[in-house]
């Protein structure tokens, strides 16, 4: 039982990690969010299903986390069509 709560604290803290470090391309930003908020979900699963069964506000996060991602994906898209890739300047944006 520890281990699997030990699985889904090193999926988040990874998902961190990764955001952190890779910041070149706005895909591989997007897509280490996606996986720091799924061991989000799995903790939250675990934790609200074996103490509290509760199951509101899981459907409450998976709602915001599909949000994020819809705005996330939007974001992308409109940067391919005006910029023509998805290289994330970050050293120009923080230059201004």
């Amino acid at each position: 039982m520890e281990t699997i709560l030990m699985m889904f604290y090193m999926m988040f803290m990874m998902g961190i990690l990764s955001f952190m470090l890779n910041r070149d391309f706005l895909l591989v930003m997007l897509l280490s969010l996606e996986f720091s908020m799924l061991g989000l979900l799995m903790l939250m699963i675990w934790f609200l299903l074996n103490m509290f069964n509760e199951l509101y506000l899981l459907m409450l996060f998976m709602i915001m986390m599909v949000l994020g991602s819809v705005v996330g994906l939007l974001i992308l898209v409109l940067m391919i069509r005006f910029v023509g890739n998805d290289y994330f300047y970050i050293m120009n944006i923080l230059e201004c």
